[in-house]
């Protein structure tokens, strides 16, 4: 019966494991801390085995900064921490499929690896700004001076440094890329292949954004970057007024993201107006022309025969919008109209001079709708007051929110049906918000997972006058008000709609501080153990610890029951099934067992000796031999 490891993967060893499949003889050891074995790359022969030249140290070019290393081994490096349920916090906690997660998002981040690895459809994050005053974070990237520490300001209680990034920081954008550079790759992990993540930012640190990304997921998967206007005009600024954001876009396999088509607006679908025979079959239908400027629009340039037998092409040599194959189809097809004009661009070819003749193409609504449209990629629907407004009607205080218009806009786009979308900076919860918003306008059962940092409010804010003394409780709140408004405002199409949510906190392991990883455990250290588990730990703790570890998503159902006077838990079906009582009888166990569940877990002091845990083995080897069974 194995241990549970209790802790985030080791990504680090799990890449090991990686190369060596590839490289087996890059692979070598080297001796720990401990003086205990372990794997390890050799560079130098990797690096030799993946180059055709011998490598020197010459220029090349990096994006680095002071910290880099820190921070990329940072997200490979595993914690021993777990999320504890919150059911009393949480909205109809047995029935949703949403989460709301509280803790520092580097480390939540961590423990989702198993559970959500490769199932996010759509990533938004809205990470602070690196203005020099607005964000705090945990430091534990760069230079370790204890001078720099003594200076650098308060403590968590755990000990980690936590400062906010003022322009007067030596480390001011090398910072802020530690921050981000190690959540985003742990982001990455997430995704689906078809996956992408949208990110916020404002222009202080979009050239070092768009260089963190770039590296991560690759020039190749970079889809756009978004401009949104934030507000009609400002004062603010030395030379010009700054009214617009931006939002990067990547994919994790652009090959695997379909393109992306929104309907056509009222006023395009305005001009689409003019009758023709082909009108029954076709539709309305509107005139393009089809001599383009070349700076647009690639294409041929030949002549083109008119109605009264002259022949004209474009200016200056210029392209036809159509080259000659493509003008000869549409014109078979009824698709060509030719027009006199006095101001004509064409050239008659015989004499040089403008033609009396202009042509155009027909292009029919039926057939633009059935196609629709790349979306553009700036906005000024979705300016800043929109959010205000939002968050005024529900009543709920918050500084610099956007519109959740914005964030249903991109999801509409990338989501549909069952999709999960997270965002691990999640504020107010406004794509919280906008999925159930979009779940009721289409019908989706799209789901949001939302990490938040419970930090606190300013004491001289609104929201702290009001209550709210932390940012997550903004976020919980407004979800409630949200997902309530949306069902009053649409009873007829929302009696299904999820709109509660699972809320769990980040804390230190559920075992005891003499708990130790497998690999660090001896036999003569297990002489001295009684019980692991910390004493303010329940069933659900450890519920709900033993699936991160296993890789099961935490909005499942489960139920509980009693079995020979102990508790049973039994987790989405037979997916998984645990108790964790002490002096398990024999025929709970049994029952367990005979239920074939994929997997079991028992607390290690369970049963009252070794005999009694070979027993157990024996149980399952008869009666579910194919289930996986674990204690911690």
């Amino acid at each position: 019966m194995n241990k549970m490891k209790m802790e985030s993967p080791n990504l680090i060893q799990q890449n090991i494991e990686k190369i060596a499949a590839l490289f087996p003889n890059c692979i070598t050891e080297t001796a720990d801390k401990n003086g205990r074995l372990k794997k390890t790359v050799n560079f130098e022969l990797l690096r030799a085995m993946l180059s055709e030249e011998t490598i020197k140290d010459e220029e090349h070019y990096e994006f680095t900064w002071v910290g880099k290393k820190s921070a990329v081994a940072e997200a490979n490096r595993p914690i021993r921490k777990t999320l504890r349920p919150c059911p009393e916090q949480s909205k109809n906690w047995d029935t949703t499929e949403n989460l709301y997660i509280e803790g520092d998002n580097l480390d939540v981040l961590k423990l989702l690896q198993e559970s959500y690895l490769s199932k996010i459809k759509m990533i938004y994050i809205d990470p602070p700004y690196n203005t020099g005053n607005d964000f705090i974070y945990r430091d534990n990237f760069a230079i370790t001076s204890d001078k720099y520490a003594q200076e650098s300001g308060q403590l968590d209680k755990d000990g980690n440094r936590l400062f906010r990034n003022t322009d007067t920081n030596g480390r001011f954008h090398s910072d802020w890329c530690s921050m981000i550079y190690s959540r985003l790759m742990l982001a990455r992990n997430l995704l689906s292949d078809d996956g992408v993540i949208f990110i916020s930012i404002g222009e202080q640190e979009l050239n070092t954004l768009t260089a963190c990304c770039n590296e991560i997921f690759g020039t190749q998967n970079k889809i756009a970057v978004f401009n949104r206007v934030t507000k009609k005009s400002s004062n603010n600024g030395n030379h010009f007024s700054p009214c617009v954001d931006y939002v990067l876009i990547y994919a994790k396999c652009l090959a695997c993201v379909k393109e992306y088509q929104t309907g056509m607006s009222e006023e395009i679908i305005a001009r689409y107006h003019k009758k023709d025979e082909y009108f029954a079959e076709r539709g309305f239908y509107q005139e393009v022309g089809l001599f383009m400027s070349a700076l647009k629009h690639g294409g041929s340039s030949y002549p083109i025969a008119c109605p009264d037998g002259s022949f004209v092409s474009p200016p200056n040599g210029q392209p036809w919008r159509w080259n000659e194959a493509t003008f000869l189809k549409g014109k078979a097809e009824g698709r060509i109209v030719f027009k006199k004009t006095k101001h004509s661009p064409l050239l008659d070819t015989a004499t040089g001079t403008n033609s009396q003749w202009n042509i155009y193409t027909k292009v029919y609504l039926k057939e633009r709708e059935e196609s629709g449209m790349h979306p553009k990629n700036f906005s000024d629907e979705f300016q800043n007051t929109l959010a205000a407004n939002e968050l005024r009607n529900l009543g709920v205080p918050f500084d610099f929110p956007k519109p959740s218009a914005f964030i249903r806009f991109f999801a509409s786009l990338q989501t549909a049906d069952d999709d999960i979308i997270l965002d691990f900076f999640s504020g107010s919860a406004t794509t919280a918000h906008a999925v159930m918003q979009l779940n009721a306008e289409d019908g989706g059962t799209r789901k949001f997972i939302m990490i938040q940092l419970p930090e606190r409010t300013d004491e001289k804010s609104e929201a702290y006058k009001a209550g709210y003394s932390t940012i997550c409780e903004i976020g919980k709140e407004r979800i409630r008000r949200a997902g309530t408004k949306i069902k009053e405002e649409n009873p007829l199409i929302t009696a299904e709609l999820d709109t509660g949510f699972r809320v769990f906190r980040l804390d230190d392991t559920n075992m005891e501080d003499v708990y130790y990883s497998p690999a660090e455990t001896t036999q003569q250290m297990l002489a001295g153990f009684e019980s692991n588990i910390k004493e303010d730990r329940n069933d659900l703790d450890l519920l709900f610890g033993c699936l991160l570890e296993w890789g099961l998503p935490l909005s499942l159902p489960y139920h509980s029951e009693q079995i020979d006077g102990v508790t049973v838990h039994t987790y989405n079906d037979n997916d998984f099934i645990a108790c964790f009582d002490r002096n398990i009888p024999e025929n709970a166990v049994k029952i367990i067992a005979s239920r074939k569940p994929l997997r079991a877990v028992f607390r290690d002091d369970s049963f009252n000796d070794s005999p009694a845990k070979i027993n157990v083995n024996e149980i399952f080897r008869m009666l579910s031999p194919e289930t996986r069974v674990k204690v911690i």
